[in-house]
This record gives C-alpha cells, sequence and structure tokens, in this order.
C-alpha cells in the first residue's frame, strides 16, 4: 500500500539548509564547552517574541533542531502518520510540565552558585542537556514516525502557540502574522499534496478560512505547502494581503465550479499507459464546459482526494471524455487503473481552468504539447477547426510509440487547410519518418512573434519552451501554459 505522506525538500532558505550545524555544536559541543549552551537563552527570548506575532513562524524559518530533523533524517524517516495521542493537549501538557519542572529545578541548583566561576558552565550545562534530550528523543521519533513528531508537542512550540495567542489577544498578529493563504478556494484541486507534504501533518486544503487563510496553530509557515502545490495557489501573506489577492484574482474558468456525479461509460486504451475515460453524467445530468478545461476525479473519500484531468473531448454536454497516464508510483493515477471499472460511479467536481481557454481574437494561434500534455488539444484543435481558425500544433513525444491522437490530428490536418500539425519525437525508430529532436527543435529558426502561444506539457518542457519562445521575442503575455 502506497504511503499518504511525501518525502520532499523541506528547506527553501541557507537557514533552513543548515541551522542543524547550531544543534550539533550546542548539543555535542556543550559537553566540552558547557557555555555554548548559554546560545540557547537567546534563541528561548527570539522565539517567544516572534511568536506574539507570527506564531510558530520560528519553528519553520530559524529552529535549528526543525532543520536537523528535516535535513539529515527526513531521508531515513519511516515517515508514517503520527499518533493522535502525540498530537494531544494532554501529551503537550504533560511535556510541557515535565520540561519546566526539569528545567527549572536544575536552574535553581546552579543558582547556588552565583558569583563563582563555575556557575555560567553549569548553567550553560543545563541548556546543552536540554538540547542533547531533543536532539536524541527527537531525532529516534523522526526515525521511526516522521521527522517533526517531537514538534507536535515541542515544549518551545508549545511556549510559541500560547504566546500567539496572547499576541491575537494585544492585537499584535493582525499586521504582521503570514499564514498561508490560497488566492481561490475555487482554484483548489483537492489533490492533498499539501498535507501529504505538510512536515506537522496538517490539512490545509479542507480547512481554509472564510478569509481564505490556514488558522492552525500547529502550522509552523514552512513554505512546504506552498513549494509543491501543482495549481500555485498558495502563498503567505498577511490577513490584508490575503484579502487584495482574493479580489484581484481571476476566477474566470471557475466561477461554474460544482460536484458532480458520474457514470463511468467506457474505457478506451490509447497506449499501455495510457486510457480515456468516458464519464456520463447522472446529476445534473447536463454539464456545460469548455474545450482547454478539465475536471476532478475524486479516488480518495478518507482523506478526500482528487486529481485533475483535461478534457479530451466532449460529444455532449451529457459526457466528457478523459486521459489519464498511469505514471509510477503515482498516487492517484494507480487507483485509477487498478480499480475504475465501466458501469463505476464517481465523484466529479468542475469544470475548471482558464489557462487554455483560447482567445478567438487572436490571429496567429500557436499550440505546443508534450507527452500526455496534447489530451486538451482535442477538443480546442476540433473547436478551432470548426471557427475556421488558422493554427499551428507542435506535439513532442520520446519515442513514437508515445504519439496519441495521431489519426485525429491526421485526418483534422486533412479536413482543414488552416491547421499545420508538426510532431516530433526525440528518440525516433528506424522506422518514423519526421521531425527530429525537441518541440524547442521545431520551434527554432521560424518567427513567432504576434502568436498566441498555448502550451501544456512536464513542467521541464513548458519552461523550456517558454525559455525558447521569449529569447525569439514572444512576449512573456502571450505565452498561456499548464502543466500536465
Amino acid at each position: 500500500m502506497k504511503r499518504f505522506y511525501m518525502k520532499t525538500n523541506r528547506a527553501f532558505t541557507a537557514i533552513r539548509r543548515y541551522a542543524w550545524i547550531f544543534t550539533l555544536t550546542v548539543a555535542f559541543g556543550g559537553l566540552w564547552f558547557p557555555r555554548l549552551g548559554l546560545l540557547v537563552l537567546g534563541v528561548m527570548f527570539s522565539l517567544t517574541a516572534i511568536s506574539l506575532f507570527k506564531g510558530r513562524y520560528w519553528c519553520g524559518t530559524y529552529c535549528a533542531h526543525g532543520s536537523l530533523f528535516d535535513q539529515l533524517f527526513l531521508p531515513f524517516s519511516r515517515n508514517a502518520k503520527i499518533p493522535s495521542f502525540l498530537k494531544s493537549k494532554i501529551a503537550q501538557g504533560v511535556v510541557l510540565a515535565w520540561f519546566m519542572y526539569n528545567m527549572l529545578s536544575r536552574i535553581i541548583l546552579v543558582s547556588a552558585l552565583w558569583g563563582t566561576l563555575p556557575f555560567w558552565d553549569r548553567l550553560g550545562f543545563v541548556f546543552v542537556n536540554s538540547y542533547l534530550m531533543v536532539t536524541v528523543a527527537g531525532g529516534i521519533l523522526g526515525l521511526i514516525i516522521t521527522p517533526r513528531t517531537w514538534c507536535q508537542f515541542c515544549p518551545m512550540g508549545i511556549m510559541q502557540m500560547l504566546m500567539y495567542s496572547l499576541g491575537k489577544k494585544l492585537g499584535l498578529t493582525q499586521k504582521h502574522d503570514r499564514k498561508i493563504t490560497v488566492s481561490a478556494i475555487e482554484k483548489c484541486h483537492k489533490c492533498a499534496k499539501c498535507a501529504r507534504t505538510c512536515p506537522m501533518q496538517r490539512v490545509p486544503y479542507t480547512n481554509f478560512s472564510d478569509k481564505n487563510q490556514f488558522d492552525d496553530l500547529a502550522c509552523i509557515r514552512c513554505l512546504t505547502c506552498i513549494e509543491n502545490c501543482p495549481a500555485k495557489i498558495l502563498t503567505l501573506e498577511t490577513e490584508s494581503q490575503a484579502s487584495a489577492r482574493g479580489a484581484a484574482t481571476d476566477r474566470r474558468g471557475y466561477d461554474t465550479r460544482q460536484a458532480i456525479q458520474a457514470r463511468i461509460k467506457g474505457i478506451v486504451a490509447l497506449a499501455e499507459d495510457v486510457r480515456e475515460f468516458t464519464l456520463e453524467f447522472i446529476m445534473p445530468p447536463k454539464v456545460s464546459y469548455l474545450p482547454g478545461q478539465y475536471f476532478l476525479i475524486k479516488i480518495e473519500n478518507s482523506p478526500e482526494m482528487f486529481r485533475a484531468y483535461s478534457i479530451a473531448g466532449r460529444g455532449s454536454d451529457r459526457e466528457v471524455r478523459l486521459t489519464v497516464k498511469r505514471v509510477p508510483g503515482g498516487y492517484g493515477t494507480e487507483m485509477i487503473f487498478d480499480n475504475f471499472k465501466v458501469g463505476q460511479d464517481v465523484d466529479l467536481e468542475g469544470p475548471l481552468g482558464n489557462a487554455l481557454l483560447i482567445d478567438e481574437k487572436a490571429d496567429k494561434i500557436l499550440l505546443v504539447a508534450g507527452g500526455i500534455g496534447i489530451t486538451p488539444f482535442v477538443p480546442i484543435a476540433e473547436a478551432l477547426v470548426q471557427k475556421k481558425k488558422a493554427f499551428k500544433l507542435i506535439y513532442g513525444v520520446n519515442t513514437p510509440g508515445e504519439i496519441l491522437y495521431d489519426d485525429f490530428f491526421s485526418a483534422l490536418a486533412v479536413e482543414s487547410s488552416q491547421f499545420e500539425f508538426i510532431k516530433v519525437v526525440a528518440n525516433p525508430s528506424d522506422q518514423y519518418v519526421g521531425k527530429k529532436g525537441f518541440v524547442t527543435d521545431a520551434l527554432s529558426g521560424l518567427d513567432w512573434r504576434g502568436y498566441s502561444v498555448y502550451v501544456c506539457g512536464s513542467k521541464p518542457m513548458v519552461e523550456a519552451v517558454t525559455k525558447a519562445l521569449t529569447s525569439q521575442g514572444v512576449s512573456g503575455k502571450a505565452i498561456f501554459a499548464e502543466s500536465a
């Protein structure tokens, strides 16, 4: 069974990458130089002060132990689900009480040495001992469960949450507190990737407030969910910034999103790892959508999880065709390939998307697809031919066997003299006759200025095409892209 939680990069700044050195210096270097432990006083003061304004921002930005767990322990961790009792208020209260008792009792004992030379060494060692204990205990938990297990009941984390609550009451947080913010809930794919990559195992995508912010006290603002969001709709912003972003967000193509009950009417294998699913709408029985949009398919109920797939054709407003490529190890596509059968009822949400909605006023149109990214261009090309628009389609794949919908586009090119279909293969067979190389090779040597360009493919392919076109003088504003 595939694990829900994913291992991914959690360090996006130099501090996050190397702060763990501070932990090892104090925890182990302090055994020989106890006064190193006095540096912890500065840490405690800083995180307490910051938490009044920003909650657990320190944990996700500066914490040296967090850096240690995320950088050194994550590769070897089981990365399993954290037991609920370790997240409970009881566990937090018990650990905080024990920690405070242990720390204060040691400080009281050391205070008897005030005014003597050994005092500072002994005081420093109190903090060294504490740092070493957290390093060992947190490290063990990090390996057998998940790296940030200790952080669920970390005394300093609990102190930050308490101070944050105080800061809220004093009105200190509103202007300074930056939270995970979604530009528009309508744009969320409900893919759960924010939850699957969250070091604290929180669930942002189902818990945004009416102000489009994630108001979880345990959120450490580490940016991991932001970096991993496939829709790129998450940011870290204050309440006023979130309000302004929400007001400025273009919801065109997302404003008709709705929950849909559908039934699998047919499944066609387009390739060994690609299937086209025909879905018949049940409730509502009719759904209007546009070429270039996509639907979400629910793949799991608990936790609720969807995957986004482009529309490969319509036929009527009573059904839709969606194409799915099986990704080895993919959490969603393997479920769809293994479990979805003809006659089965499925839940959809949609239609969504505006990146590939063609500007019908454009005089010159270029479509660029890579691999499974050809899918949305099936209905788009069909619509453009019907409207007698002039356009070109460049389609790149790795091998000839990966070419999809070849007969459809070839027939469309015969039907319309205004449509040019260009295939390009990176690793052609001896029998293949046609252009060889990458889509960027097919783009070179031609003048694309004045074209409206629509790109769909893998992220590296989209980036390469965008770079190639802008270097040829195409305005970035004329390039519209969506990653497949």
